[in-house]
């Protein structure tokens, strides 16, 4: 996805570099804020959040959906303009029900001032290397010095893509929206139906433990009656046996 920065003008009271007075340094920001719904008219909260984000003049940059009817989801990151991004993420707030929502600020100055710093030394490496063509050399000498021009020229467009995310007429903050489905009476007929469940279930417990406790107090009085028959016999044969 698109990563999204904007610039700052902060004013420093320190040394200017080439005088002694204040002066003003340029600071590169990524504002991402993330805000998570629940609806259940999905349609009308999904065309709420495109009619918001045009009137806002904000970019969708991507868009996921996911689900069936009943348990949609819907994910998207939209670019808003910096002077307008509060009053978007609070109208944003406004749709479905809200779950949660978060903000977070981070500074790229210094990123982006070492990748400005790459670049330059990668364009000093270039213009070295375009030297070396026109000097003699064996051909082994020259395919390697090719390759390594292409190794050069491919990192600059790549450093020229990352450094594009910071250009100034493309600054936009990071608004990432998830809209999800759901149906309170469908909750409410599953929390019925696990309460009733969890019911069932003790109840079979419990009437199975009460089953087996009863069949084994059985036993025990049946093999209490065995011994007391049999220690009744063996009184009676000993009697006879005395007489």
């Amino acid at each position: 996805m698109k990563k999204n920065y904007a610039s700052e003008k902060i004013k420093n009271e320190g040394p200017a570099p080439a005088d002694h007075g204040s002066f003003t340094a340029t600071q590169k920001y990524e504002k991402t804020a993330t805000v998570r719904s629940k609806s259940t008219h999905f349609e009308d909260g999904e065309s709420l959040i495109r009619k918001t984000t045009s009137s806002f003049d904000a970019v969708i940059q991507y868009e996921e959906s996911l689900g069936k009817k009943g348990s949609r989801e819907l994910y998207l990151s939209i670019g808003a303009n910096p002077s307008r991004f509060d009053s978007f993420y609070r109208a944003v707030q406004q749709i479905g029900e809200l779950k949660s929502t978060t903000i977070i600020k981070v500074d790229k100055t210094n990123e982006y001032r070492q990748l400005n710093a790459k670049k330059a030394s990668l364009e000093k490496t270039l213009a070295s290397l375009n030297e070396l063509k026109n000097k003699g050399g064996a051909i082994s000498d020259f395919v390697s010095l090719h390759d390594k021009i292409l190794e050069i020229e491919t990192q600059l467009q790549e450093l020229g893509v990352d450094l594009g995310n910071y250009d100034t007429e493309n600054e936009y903050y990071t608004l990432r929206f998830a809209l999800y489905e759901g149906s309170p009476s469908v909750g409410k007929k599953a929390g019925l139906f696990l309460r009733v469940k969890i019911a069932l279930e003790w109840t079979i417990k419990y009437f199975a433990l009460t089953v087996v406790a009863l069949a084994a107090m059985l036993a025990c009085a049946f093999l209490l009656l065995l011994i007391v028959e049999k220690l009744n016999i063996f009184a009676g044969v000993v009697r006879k046996i005395k007489e």
